[in-house]
């Protein structure tokens, strides 16, 4: 501001003497400044300031190329560098330069012999060079030697990235957003490592985050926009929120990259920011097939999987994508896959069979965790590969002496999927229908005492011969509230029993692992019957002493739920097609409820002429068998 205001009264400096003169009718002479004009412009600022020619750094135009730097751009190892600085030398500029060629290059060796690197006599050069005239180091180059420092292994207490970081904390208020957020992440990965900042790192770190949250506006880089919001767990809520409003507004200019990475840190945080999803998704849509490669898609859908967010199209352009470079696919990568599709309740036919085929072509490559997360995964769509039989055979074939090697919980999932898919050996069963095994298990979530009774009820029903007693060594799980469908049925089957008592009983939990909402008896004339005194063999108790009385039946109403089917599908979820294979195999005339069918009916006369003609549909089908 005074520079400016300066070279203003300098330039009208030398018209005063004139107009006086012609006031006073002298002639005019010329009359020289009082200082040179070069000395009033405003002088360019030091290399650290956004003004001057930190600006001009960044966009590559202030300084021409050196010699040195053109062999630096075409060299192709480490040792080729190092000659080239004791050949040449140069500034502090070049030799941090020469520092970041060679930690890209060590990097992508492989990083072997990074310590002999570091105590290499002409390092030690290079490092001497830029600690002592750090001040002349530019901004960019700045930033990207404090990376490549870290990358070599060099020590959090060296003299050199002491004096660095410290001339970083000195010139923060005038790096670029950019610069800004590339230390951020450099600070956060060196913590996360165990090496932990020296000399003021912390003070550094507070700073950083102080100026991203002060000079956020300054941000217009796609790029910029996903390192930060990876580093979410360190950035205000604040910050977070103006992240995503930036997001939205630059979707339009992101890669594939960068709509990768901002999807990961959004699953990472788990926040399910659905505008800016949904903006990611057109155009994850519109990019072409060079840019979308495998480890982007599976990342894609990983991280939908993990939000729980659905977007169809984005899936079925996924699932193209994949499926002729199955061959190709680890079996990470196939159990990745699979897992954030069943997560997401979407069952892509082709592609769930290119999955169980990738296992009967390369199933030696598998491990039996990574079998383990296939089978749970097909047991949570109910998919039955067209190949089941050489597929499953296999399958046994590799868990036979594999399979109780797995943690307990894992044991539990594994035969519960194999019992949803109806492969479950009974020695399978048997083995965790153990007294022991359960005792094992105490203390775990009542989630796994619901999967251990449904398994022995595989047992039981499943045609295997086994007789299980349900695992009582376990907690009984509390009973979840009633939704609104569960609490209409409830009131509809009321109104049919005409309240009388003992005739209903709602939310009955069976020594299955199941929950009927609704229990009925009906006699021969499809009237309701009392449960007190009636046998119940799938209570723990057993209910009364009387048996059922001839042509009587035993109904069940369960009410299917939205979240109970695959995605845009009516097909059922495996958990709930053993449910109804279950309940039929207990004896059961069972009465399915869905949603969809019943928020068509407005009205309790509705609801309850809808029950009378689903009870009789089912005791029409009964009699037909």
């Amino acid at each position: 501001m005074t520079a400016r205001l300066l070279s203003r009264w300098a330039r009208l400096l030398p018209r005063c003497p004139r107009r006086a003169a012609r006031l006073q009718g002298s002639p005019v002479r010329p009359v020289e400044p009082p200082w040179p004009r070069a000395q009033v412009r405003p002088a360019a600022r030091a290399l650290c300031d956004r003004s001057g020619l930190a600006r001009h750094e960044e966009s590559g135009t202030a300084f021409k190329r050196t010699h040195l730097d053109d062999l630096l751009g075409r060299a192709t190892s480490p040792e080729e560098v190092l000659q080239l600085w004791t050949e040449n030398g140069g500034s502090a500029n070049q030799a941090a330069a020469c520092l970041i060629q060679l930690s890209r290059l060590a990097v992508e060796k492989g990083g072997v012999g990074r310590q002999e690197l570091l105590q290499d006599p002409r390092c030690a050069d290079l490092l001497d060079t830029v600690g002592s005239q750090v001040s002349t180091v530019w901004n960019g180059t700045l930033v990207s030697v404090l990376r490549s420092l870290s990358a070599l292994g060099a020590q959090a207490d060296s003299a050199t990235l002491r004096s660095l970081q410290t001339e970083v904390l000195w010139r923060v208020r005038r790096l670029s957003y950019r610069q800004l957020a590339f230390l951020l992440e450099w600070a956060v990965v060196g913590r996360s490592r165990g090496q932990p900042l020296q000399g003021g790192g912390l003070p550094l770190t507070n700073e950083l985050l102080k100026q991203l949250d002060l000079r956020w506006a300054e941000l217009s880089d796609p790029r910029t926009v996903g390192v930060l919001m990876g580093q979410a767990a360190h950035l205000s809520p604040a910050l977070m929120e103006k992240l995503e409003d930036k997001a939205l507004e630059l979707a339009e200019r992101f890669s594939g990259e960068d709509i990768r990475r901002v999807a990961l840190a959004l699953a990472a945080q788990g926040r399910r920011a659905v505008p800016l999803l949904r903006a990611l998704s057109y155009h994850l849509h519109q990019r072409p097939t060079k840019e979308l490669h495998t480890p982007l898609l599976l990342d894609i859908a990983f991280a939908y999987g993990k939000l729980n967010f659905h977007q169809t199209q984005v899936f079925q352009r996924i699932a193209a994508e994949l499926l002729p470079r199955l061959p190709d696919l680890s079996p990470t990568d196939v159990t990745r896959c699979a897992k954030s599709f069943a997560f997401l309740k979407w069952l892509h036919l082709p592609l769930f069979e290119g999955f169980t085929e990738h296992y009967i072509a390369h199933a030696q490559r598998y491990g039996t965790l990574q079998l383990s997360n296939l089978l749970m995964s097909l047991a949570k769509l109910n998919f039955q590969p067209s190949k089941g039989d050489e597929f499953f055979k296999k399958v046994h074939l590799a868990l036979d002496n594999s399979w109780r090697g797995l943690e307990l919980f894992l044991q539990v999932d594994l035969v519960w999927s194999l019992c949803v898919l109806q492969q479950a050996k009974p020695e399978y069963i048997a083995a965790l229908a153990q007294p022991a095994y359960h005792a094992k298990l105490s203390g775990r979530s009542t989630s796994t005492f619901t999967s251990l009774c449904q398994i022995s009820a595989e047992g039981a029903l499943g045609g295997s011969g086994l007789s299980l007693p349900p695992p009582v060594s376990l907690a009984t799980p509390p009973a979840a509230p009633p939704t609104q469908l569960q609490t209409q049925l409830h009131t509809a089957l009321m109104s049919l029993t005409d309240g009388r008592a003992g005739a209903l009983h709602t939310s009955v939990s069976t020594v299955y692992g199941w929950t009927l909402d609704g229990e009925l008896v009906l006699d021969s004339e499809n009237k309701p019957l009392s449960l007190e005194t009636l046998t119940a063999p799938h209570l723990p108790g057993d209910g009364g002493s009387d048996h059922l009385p001839e042509g009587a039946r035993r109904m069940a109403f369960v009410a299917w739920e939205f979240p109970h089917f695959c995605s845009r599908s009516k097909d059922l979820q495996g958990r709930y097609a053993m449910q109804k294979r279950h309940l039929q195999l207990a004896g059961f005339l069972l009465v399915e409820v869905p949603y969809y069918e019943w928020l068509e009916l407005k009205s309790d006369w509705q609801r309850v002429a809808y029950l009378k003609d689903k009870i009789g549909k089912a005791v029409a089908e009964e009699m037909a068998k």
